[in-house]
């Protein structure tokens, strides 16, 4: 079959993008984007949040992310919602399109190459062990973006269009930092080349920047905040995800036999490579994490070298399922991929239980939490301050999402998301736990201890769940919670 033209080529990667969006749902301000997205709308309305911006702000420092979106809102004065689900579509768009020319380096068969990138965009919400990651979120994230960078950066490198790669790989810092840090890592071990010296020192250099941070001191509240992050301790990880770093390996390790034997010397090169990448960047990870007196540098997140190799593995494992089995026979493919979308889209539907399967700009949440916070929106004071309690983004039935996000209102801190910022800016800790500590004890809250709470940090609201009696006024009830106002 002839080679695909590059404008069916993009119409392609369009549909494989709109299929993954089915499959995989969309939840804008869920779990991560409970920072990013009130982010974006403070660079629009600085007026919003006028009591806890330092919970999304500070951490956004290093990061440009929430500034492009912001502006792009701007410049095409179009509504907020729908430019957001436009760069996560594009996001998901540029690593399937960085997935593809990969491929295309890697297996010399078109079926191969649509088999590895459908592969990735059918398991881009697939758990990445250990690491509280996805291979691509629900919702917008910056680490998406970087990732689409990352991909084109080491299709740059195979190319060697090194300026390209500089370039690609700036970009990545610019947008996320930590995650860029992993994809420098790989094309610098792509480059590496035994007899050379000047990659080694690059290599070396490159992790020797954080060390100024592994002495600095840690304080109690600090401590407490990080201990809420599992995937900062080792030792709280389950046998299970230890499988998931090490069976990757041996995984690599068996592709790329495979691709000598097969005269695939792209893959092999990008297997072994990969396989070394793994390897180096697990003694790191070791390194930083289980000595206590390294513990500030465990915000660097270090196991989430992770990310980058599950995606390259599935791509990898895709192609050559697609050269050996799939082939062009629409059956087998058929067979592969049906299930495999069942499978991660009933898994999205049990991780959102109580929602919309994809919050489409406009439409109206089927999630009582988010009606609540949208009546907030609608019918509070922008300088309003609410309490949830400590774990409301546990709540049955509230499936993570931000108050912040969608209600546009200040709120007490959590331990579920401020937890995290808490760890990444310590000098919010000490805040951070002073409020989730005021909140310890909240589903058997009285009057009194809500008046004690606009005593203390000057709230104004508060919701509840249903089986709440606050002794409050309030003005909006659902089937699930209700607001109320302390007067």
């Amino acid at each position: 079959m002839k080679d695909h033209s590059a404008a069916k080529i993009l119409i392609i990667l369009f549909v494989l993008t709109l299929l993954a969006l089915l499959v995989h749902g969309y939840h804008p301000g869920a779990e991560d984007d409970g920072v990013y997205l009130p982010a974006i709308k403070h660079d629009l309305n600085p007026a919003l949040y006028p009591h806890d911006s330092d919970f999304f702000t500070l951490q956004l420092q290093a990061t440009v992310f929430d500034k492009l979106v912001a502006g792009s809102i701007r410049l095409s004065r179009l509504p907020l919602p729908l430019v957001i689900l436009a760069w996560h579509f594009l996001g998901i768009f540029l690593i399937l399109w960085g997935c593809w020319r990969i491929a295309c380096h890697c297996f010399p068969e078109w079926p191969a190459r649509w088999a590895a990138v459908s592969t990735v965009a059918a398991l881009l919400t697939l758990p990445v062990a250990g690491t509280a990651l996805y291979l691509v979120d629900q919702n917008l994230h910056p680490r998406a973006l970087a990732t689409a960078a990352i991909l084109a950066a080491i299709a740059s490198v195979i190319e060697r269009r090194f300026w390209l790669v500089a370039i690609l790989l700036a970009a990545a810092c610019a947008i996320h930092p930590i995650m860029a840090s992993f994809g420098i890592s790989y094309c610098i071990i792509l480059l590496w080349k035994p007899t050379g010296q000047r990659e080694t020192s690059l290599s070396a250099v490159a992790f020797a920047l954080p060390l100024s941070w592994i002495f600095e001191p840690t304080s109690p509240a600090w401590q407490q905040a990080a201990h809420t992050r599992d995937y900062f301790y080792l030792s709280a990880w389950h046998w299970y995800e230890w499988i998931g770093v090490f069976a990757p390996l041996l995984l690599l390790w068996w592709f790329s036999r495979l691709a000598r034997q097969g005269n695939l010397p792209v893959l092999g090169r990008l297997s072994s490579r990969l396989l070394f990448y793994g390897m180096f960047q697990l003694v790191v990870a070791l390194i930083i994490l289980l000595p206590p007196q390294f513990d500030r540098l465990k915000p660097f997140q270090p196991m989430r070298y992770l990310h980058l190799l599950y995606l390259l593995m599935f791509l990898f494992a895709g192609g050559l399922v697609g050269q050996r089995f799939l082939r062009t026979s629409w059956v087998r493919w058929a067979a592969l991929f049906v299930p495999l979308c069942a499978v991660m889209f009933l898994a999205q539907r049990a991780t959102y239980p109580a929602s919309n399967h994809i919050d489409w700009p406009g439409a109206t949440p089927r999630n009582q939490w988010l009606q609540a916070f949208l009546w907030v929106r609608q019918n509070t004071p922008q300088d309003s301050l609410f309490a949830l309690g400590p774990n409301y983004l546990q709540s049955p039935g509230e499936d993570a999402y931000s108050f912040r996000a969608w209600a546009e209102r200040s709120v007490l801190a959590d331990i579920g998301k401020d937890a995290s910022v808490a760890t990444q800016v310590p000098r919010l800790a000490p805040r951070w736990q002073q409020e989730v500590q005021a909140q310890i004890g909240w589903e058997h809250f009285q009057k009194a201890d809500f008046e004690s709470l606009r005593s203390r940090f000057s709230v104004t609201w508060v919701i509840l769940e249903r089986f709440h009696d606050p002794g409050l006024p309030c003005p909006y009830q659902n089937a699930t919670v209700m607001v109320c106002r302390i007067e």
